[in-house]
């Protein structure tokens, strides 16, 4: 892989290390420049789980992709850089405390010096800094606060602390896995109707002042926690997608 077309895709500057400083640097970029994308799904264009292909529409055609992608080729990217990386599963929190099935979501884990932190670039609005892996330490992050605990004797729960609220974003285990081990859910959320992948296009990206987020009918840009929403015609889509985001796509089928 060129490690050094990816680190100019994130626009990372300067000479990666491996230490803390250059793990937290290299996500909020990641974050900042590429976006979180299911087009793929809707275009009819199959995902493989294949770092090559992952690495030609991320960094060579400057798209995005979903958690499998994303977190896949940043593993990738850690890796190269001799960073010690654990691709883990994670089921992804629905409603009243029921999640999704095993693989239903790619993570991180990067085990640095004496401490394990839980990095994700494909999880959409969610932390822009790696979380150290401790458990019931509450860790401010510019997206919000948010803490680790112990779900029960099998996984842990990522949790998102608002108001006083605790809002469940998804379990994990620390067990590794290979890419090929998310297969199955990858193509399940690719072609099942209760996939939530396939109910609307979505891209989205951090920004330094908040967010930006593009679905069917409705562009979100949010600024200091401010939002303006914008609606327009299903014809508008890829107008404000190369506008915002910079991508063009086809509309046609492949």
């Amino acid at each position: 892989m060129d490690v050094s077309a990816y680190l100019d895709r994130i626009d990372f500057k300067g000479i990666p290390k491996i230490d803390k400083a250059t793990l937290f640097k290299l996500q909020s970029q990641h974050l900042l420049h590429v976006p979180f994308e299911n087009l793929d799904i809707h275009y009819n264009r199959k995902i493989q789980l294949n770092l090559e292909g992952f690495f030609e529409k991320i960094v060579t055609q400057k798209r995005g992709g979903f958690c499998y992608e994303l977190n896949g080729l940043f593993a990738q990217l850690l890796i190269q850089l001799g960073f010690e990386v654990r691709m883990i599963s994670a089921r992804v929190h629905v409603s009243n405390e029921t999640y999704g099935p095993e693989f239903d979501h790619m993570a991180l884990l990067v085990d640095l010096n004496d401490s394990t932190f839980l990095c994700d670039v494909g999880f959409g609005a969610f932390t822009q800094h790696p979380l150290k892996f401790v458990v019931d330490d509450e860790q401010h992050d510019p997206s919000g606060t948010f803490c680790i605990d112990r779900y029960d004797e099998i996984y842990y729960r990522v949790l998102q602390l608002e108001h006083g609220e605790k809002s469940p974003q998804y379990l994990f285990t620390t067990k590794p896995y290979k890419l090929a081990d998310f297969e199955g859910m990858c193509h399940y959320h690719q072609t099942s109707p209760k996939s939530h992948f396939r109910q609307k296009k979505v891209v989205s990206k951090v920004t330094k002042k908040g967010r930006i987020t593009l679905n069917d009918t409705r562009l979100k840009i949010t600024r200091k926690g401010i939002s303006e929403e914008t609606n327009f015609e299903p014809h508008d889509f890829e107008t404000y997608l190369k506008h915002y985001f910079g991508m063009a796509l086809q509309t046609q089928n492949e």
